[in-house]
């Protein structure tokens, strides 16, 4: 019988790549161990993000800063913040990136797909991914997908960012499938600084991600088999221990995190908030 295909998504195989530990307490073990409080920069991201889905719902003539502050109230999260000053305060944030970001989009472009699941199929792989954006542009040959990710986090990003991330290649693979055109150009939008992180990727790189993600999934596969055949789950999925620990999930029941310097739950945003 062939081997049945990995089902994926790209956080899926960054948790194992990160620390094999980190995924089984994610995706093996039941009932899953109790996690930690919610991070306010996550809370923050996701805020922004779904803000940005529904602007893109809203008529074209309507696209503009004005509906922005109803947007992000309603999806605003509230999670994980010092109080309620510092909430306000990156709310206040939050909406000043949305406003400089959305003037310099043409509200009379429709993406392909805001918060599109993208799917494909390898010898090993069964991918899935919801890509922030996805926008239609000519290219030399014509019509292109090129995948935008939207980013929030307190550092500013380049083009290594963007071309060492295995998630938008990944995306960027499966969106050719998806809409039967190329699909090579992958971008990190900064809304902090309003800063473009772009790369431009070719067949062989996308693949040589594919490879990876691939070896990943293999790797995965083994260590579950192991564990099914009787090997002691510390010594399948081992820990990694290292900086990452600190903002682990799982860091108050693993022992390799238990050591790390604590974080709050508000640690992620602007020292200045």
């Amino acid at each position: 019988m062939p081997e049945r295909l990995f089902v994926c998504t790209p956080s899926k195989l960054s948790a194992f790549v990160d620390c094999p530990r980190r995924y089984r307490y994610s995706y093996v073990d039941r009932p899953t161990p109790p996690k930690g409080p919610p991070w306010a920069h996550n809370s923050l991201g996701a805020s922004v993000h779904t803000a940005l889905r529904n602007w893109y719902g809203l008529p074209p003539a309507r696209r503009g800063p004005e509906p922005l502050p109803v947007l992000l109230k309603a999806t605003w999260v509230g999670e994980g913040y010092r109080d309620f000053d510092q909430e306000r305060a990156m709310y206040r944030r939050a909406l000043d990136w949305l406003t400089k970001y959305v003037v310099t989009l043409d509200p009379h472009d429709e993406p392909l797909g805001v918060e599109r699941v993208v799917a494909t199929k390898t010898a090993v792989l069964a991918f899935n991914g919801r890509a922030d954006r996805i926008d239609a542009r000519p290219g030399p040959r014509g019509p292109e997908a090129v995948i935008v990710d939207y980013k929030t986090g307190r550092s500013g990003l380049d083009s290594d960012d963007a071309r060492g991330s295995q998630a938008l290649a990944l995306y960027a693979f499966a969106a050719q499938r998806v809409f039967r055109r190329p699909c090579h150009r992958v971008e990190l939008h900064h809304l902090p600084t309003g800063t473009v992180a772009t790369h431009e990727h070719t067949d062989v790189s996308l693949q040589r991600q594919v490879s990876r993600a691939e070896d990943t999934a293999r790797d995965i596969v083994s260590a579950e088999k192991a564990v099914a055949a009787g090997t002691d789950p510390d010594l399948a999925f081992p820990m990694n221990p290292g900086v990452r620990c600190a903002w682990c999930d799982f860091r108050r029941i693993c022992p390799g995190g238990a050591d790390m310097p604590t974080k709050l739950p508000w640690s992620g945003l602007d020292p200045s908030d």
